[in-house]
């Protein structure tokens, strides 16, 4: 089977997403169609990252992640010549369109195309986007049309499924997950400097609500004890000016995880997610983790079993100071998160379900729309 993707934001979580579908299907060939964002790192970069046996990439030059329209139709036109291309040697079996832009522009082309097995995974409803209201209403009506064009909609979490359903888009999911030897491999040990370390990791951008990480770290700026990192780097960085934050910028993914095994506590300060891997790897890597209340973010907590869900600052603030007065609790929240992780987001378990799906077996996607 040969299995296209098509995918605008070639990094960062999307990168990952479609990384380890080429994993989890070492026997299909996978061919990306991909953009590039080099202010968040490199199409070679994340390329590097890639299986060599069974992945080939193809530059879709055109694509950019604002909308223009001129320009989304160029973007357009060059999807469909390359799709049509596809088509014609006989190198499409189904096509899986990642994030919006793809998933609206990767619909039309697809329908242009004549081809029919067609896959969208959101991977964060822009619906949900927290801005103003008119924008969201804008994004709603574009995932509507898009719906309309064609395609099956599977997405990454059930609290995202039910989203788009409440809106009248018929869709299933499935849940993110990540590979489990991720975390059976050995961590340095946490640095001596005493410090009480809450993390995050990611694009700093409005979606991930820096201004919020901001104002909670502001609370502790007079606390010696405590520390606060983001790894990762974005266009909102001015946001974060407590001078107990520190900012890495874009790192080796190595790196981030021996920054998060080192943590004590992972953080999420999200406006709305699909299922966010920086999360799922916190908890792989036995971090009790303390997310804001969203879309994604809530289907990996069980509340003071392996973290918490905070809906404002002053609710994070004191879950901080809980975990800095509870050490011995942090430890059993710890393996918590690393038991559910294997339990329900193991990428080996989770992501099978696609192979199924693009070879159009209908039972199984019924069944998952079943299970919200």
């Amino acid at each position: 089977m040969i299995v296209v993707h098509v995918v605008e934001p070639f990094a960062a979580g999307v990168a990952v997403f479609v990384r380890s579908l080429t994993e989890t299907m070492p026997d299909e060939l996978h061919i990306v169609i991909h953009g590039e964002r080099n202010q968040v790192m490199s199409a070679k970069e994340v390329k590097h990252s890639f299986p060599k046996k069974n992945v080939r990439f193809i530059r879709w030059k055109s694509a950019q992640r604002s909308i223009n329209p001129l320009k989304d139709l160029l973007a357009l036109n060059e999807l469909y010549k390359i799709l049509r291309r596809l088509k014609r040697k006989n190198l499409v079996d189904a096509v899986h369109l990642h994030s919006s832009k793809s998933g609206l522009l990767g619909r039309i082309a697809c329908r242009m195309a004549g081809i029919e097995k067609v896959v969208y995974t959101p991977n964060g409803a822009p619906f949900l986007s927290g801005g103003n209201s008119l924008n969201n209403f804008f994004y709603q009506q574009l995932e509507r049309f898009g719906n309309r064009i064609g395609g099956e909609v599977v997405c990454c979490s059930a609290s995202e499924l039910v989203e788009y359903k409440k809106r009248g888009i018929k869709a299933t999911y499935v849940n993110n997950g990540i590979s489990m030897a991720f975390a059976s491999e050995p961590s340095k040990p946490k640095a001596a400097n005493g410090k009480f370390c809450i993390i995050t990791t990611g694009r700093i951008e409005n979606q991930k609500n820096p201004s919020l990480f901001n104002t909670i770290a502001s609370y502790f700026e007079e606390f010696d004890q405590f520390e606060f990192i983001w790894a990762g780097d974005g266009v909102e960085k001015p946001c974060l000016t407590a001078k107990n934050i520190k900012v890495t910028g874009w790192v080796p993914s190595v790196q981030i995880k021996e920054l998060v095994a080192q943590a004590d506590v992972y953080i999420s300060t999200s406006v709305f997610e699909g299922l966010s891997f920086g999360v799922l790897e916190a908890l792989a890597l036995r971090k009790p983790v303390l997310l804001s209340e969203c879309v994604g973010n809530k289907d990996v907590i069980k509340r003071g079993v392996n973290g918490d869900i905070f809906t404002n600052q002053t609710e994070a603030i004191i879950k901080i100071l809980s975990y800095f007065n509870n050490r011995d609790m942090m430890d059993i929240m710890g393996q918590h998160s690393h038991d559910i992780c294997t339990a329900e987001f193991d990428m080996n378990q989770n992501f099978s379900s696609y192979k199924m799906i693009y070879q159009g077996n209908r039972g199984l996607t019924d069944s998952l729309s079943a299970v919200s």
